[in-house]
């Protein structure tokens, strides 16, 4: 066989045309390997010359120190490299779920998506959150099941664990060749060809086995029915004991994956570069190129560039935007417009190969590289050498599921911090920093613990602060049960004029949920109009902190009654009469501890929702009722009313429970009363979440 041969399909005939530069996008769970098979691609591919590991902290990918130090992937990292004189972006996507806003991001500017996965049935279900996200994209993807030299059961029983995850039709290209019990080659059921391993080299052809040639022609045929049920001509043939030409199925693989109907799944091992070649002559062959990507998301044809940024950087080089050029070409110095017209100048254009950059002097369609000083760019931002283009659509956001309350270690760093954070915000959108104005603190809000920890240590990195972290404060209010009636006298007597102000405050309980009310009550003049409103002000203030030390909601309080004086009465007076009546009068009406309660929507796989309903109940909750996730087969919503103080662990306990998975959204719903040893443990130790 020759060399051009073995690099390509059957004669060459069937293989595809040069599709210009591609990106490829690396999912699946943490822990599947996804940054050893980036590794091995750029190993085998000669962009390195010696493939690191994780633990020896000197992989292309999490350079930086917070992903060494985690040992995981903490962000999108790319790299870039040469196939057979192609050119290949790849984009190393976090496999936890605390850093998928980072992912859906970047998945914006791919080409097609890897989903990298182990050869445990256990962990399929790990599988399906990402298999529905790029379906739902319309991303082109395929399954790597990872560490099949480690496989410990049959691939037809994985596979059809796997299929459980998928809503697109799996299409097993390699059967795996057994010796001993360990998996030593594979059967390629496009090629009818069969291969040896040879640890970090390429695989030798062999003759078929004969033991495995049932179980090839068994699965030969599946592949080519699921292919068919897209094709008539190919149903046609089989159901007319056609032998289909290589050709016609090469070009099915190749049209169907890229329109999405079905989801190719090819084995290998990344440590021992396994399968990893074929991987690479998948890419090269049938993955599309940047102008499916660009007809995907709505850019016309036209000759101007059009490019979308997958996400902001900010480093020793200022500031980066990583994006996806989609049509045309874009030069060093060029002036880009925003969709709403305003302009940017770019400053520099780079490839980015982990934390490695070249300079290039431009760009042209289908490559991903980092621009320079685009100042006002953010994450998502639709950007076009002329005026006029829409913006594209963006990734969707994500709603916070954990937060730490946060202040500076040393007061003087206080004026760094809103910049600082606006920074953190552009390069990791799914991290909100906001100011709570019931608690009186400043809140960091994420996607989980280690997404808190790795930004606060990231902050510290870059910009020299030190941050104190905590557990947020609750949103306690407390309110009344009964009535009263209380005079607030405030007379003092100093040098020159006094201070006099006297009011009458009818102090009342009102329904759950309607706030505050003040009535002027005051007929006759006994209390001057000018001097009401500071009536109103220091009934208002006094709320601020009740007789149990949190905000007041639900009271009705009128003025009925009072006095003055025609020169020591004043605005600040009556203010403070206001505050002494309500001092004194609150104390009387039988103050209660009310609680926020939270409406919450958990996502669970099915097996998993009597586990999620043990937790809720665990968790003061009350169980609404659960019906299916709209869209997602095998999954279901449970919904419930849970207290703002026991949602802060929920996500760690969701997560455990369903091996990552589930996920919630919560927003106020009601104040509960608060009473017995709950409320005696919160008014003797504040109103910190526990």
């Amino acid at each position: 066989m020759t060399q051009s041969n073995m690099n390509g399909h059957a004669n060459g005939t069937h293989a595809a045309g040069r599709r210009g530069p591609r990106t490829i996008a690396f999912l699946g769970p943490q822990g599947s390997g996804k940054t050893a098979l980036l590794e091995s691609l750029l190993f085998v591919t000669g962009a390195i010359t010696r493939k690191g590991s994780a633990q020896a902290q000197n992989t292309v990918g999490d350079a930086s120190p917070e992903a060494r130090n985690a040992l995981m992937s903490v962000e999108v990292n790319t790299a870039i490299t040469r196939f057979m004189d192609e050119s290949f972006t790849f984009l190393d996507c976090p496999g936890s779920v605390e850093f998928l806003g980072d992912t859906l991001n970047a998945l914006q500017g791919a080409d097609a998506a890897v989903i990298v996965a182990e050869p445990d049935a256990a962990k399929a279900a790990m599988l399906q959150p990402v298999l529905k996200r790029v379906a739902d994209l319309g991303i082109p993807h395929m399954i790597f099941i990872n560490k099949i030299d480690k496989a410990q059961g049959l691939i037809r029983d994985l596979l059809s664990a796997f299929q459980a995850s998928s809503a697109k039709p799996l299409v097993l290209r390699q059967v795996p060749i057994w010796a001993d019990g360990t998996v030593t080659g594979y059967v390629d059921l496009a090629h009818e060809r069969a291969y040896v391993y040879r640890e970090n080299a390429p695989s030798e052809i062999i003759p078929m086995p004969k033991h495995v040639q049932p179980r090839e022609q068994e699965a030969r045929f599946q592949m080519l029915e699921k292919l068919a049920d897209y094709d008539d001509h190919l149903m046609e043939e089989l159901l007319s004991d056609i032998t289909p030409p290589k050709d016609e199925i090469f070009a099915d693989l190749r049209r169907e994956l890229a329109e999405g109907l079905i989801v190719p799944v090819l084995i290998g091992s990344a440590a021992k570069d396994y399968g990893v070649r074929r991987l690479l002559k998948s890419f090269r062959h049938d993955v599309p190129g940047v102008e499916a990507l660009a007809a995907r998301l709505g850019v016309k044809a036209g000759e101007e560039a059009v490019i979308q940024v997958l996400k902001t950087m900010h480093g020793a080089a200022g500031k980066q935007s990583l994006v996806r050029v989609l049509r045309g070409t874009v030069k060093d110095g060029a002036t880009l417009y925003r969709s709403d017209g305003r302009e940017e100048r770019v400053g520099g254009i780079v490839q980015l190969h982990g934390d490695k950059q070249t300079k290039v002097v431009h760009a042209g369609a289908g490559e991903t590289v980092a621009l320079g000083r685009l100042e006002h760019v953010v994450t998502g931002d639709t950007l076009a050498t002329a005026k006029g283009q829409a913006a594209l659509t963006r990734a969707a956001g994500l709603k916070p599921v954990y937060r730490l309350s946060i202040r500076t270690a040393d007061r003087k760093d206080d004026v760094k911090v809103s910049a600082a954070m606006a920074k953190l915000h552009e390069e990791d959108p799914s991290i909100i920093y906001e100011s709570r104005a019931d608690t009186h603190e400043f809140v960091l809000a994420g996607q989980g613990e280690m997404h808190l920890r790795t930004a606060i240590a990231k902050l510290a990195r870059k910009y020299q602060l030190a941050l104190e972290t905590r557990v947020p404060l609750v949103g306690y209010k407390e309110t009344i049960r009964k009535s009263a009636t209380e005079r607030g006298r405030h007379k003092k007597q100093t040098g020159g004029h006094g201070q006099f102000g006297d009011v009458v405050l009818e102090i009342k309980p009102l329904p759950r949920g309607e706030g505050f009310v003040f009535e002027d009550r005051i007929t006759g003049g006994v209390v001057p109009r000018n001097f009401i409103p500071s009536v109103e002000k220091g009934v208002r203030d006094y709320l601020q902190r009740g007789p149990l030390g949190f905000p007041v909601v639900d009271v009705h309080v009128a003025l009925t009654d009072g006095s003055y004086h025609s020169v020591d009465s004043s605005d600040a007076a009556f203010q403070q009469a206001a505050r002494i009546g309500m001092t004194d009068g609150m104390a009387k009406c039988s103050p209660v501890l009310l609680e926020p309660i939270m409406a919450v929507a958990i996502h669970t796989p099915s097996d998993a929702t009597a586990r999620i309903n043990q937790i809720v109940t665990g968790h003061r909750g009350q169980i609404l009722g659960f019906d299916g996730r709209a869209g997602w087969p095998g999954w279901d919503t449970v919904s419930a009313h849970i207290p703002e103080a026991e949602l802060q662990t929920m996500i760690v306990e969701l997560r455990s429970a369903t091996q990552g998975a589930a996920t919630f959204t919560a927003t106020l719903d009601h104040l509960s009363e608060l009473t017995g040893k709950l409320a005696d443990h919160v008014l003797s130790h504040g109103p910190h979440a526990a």
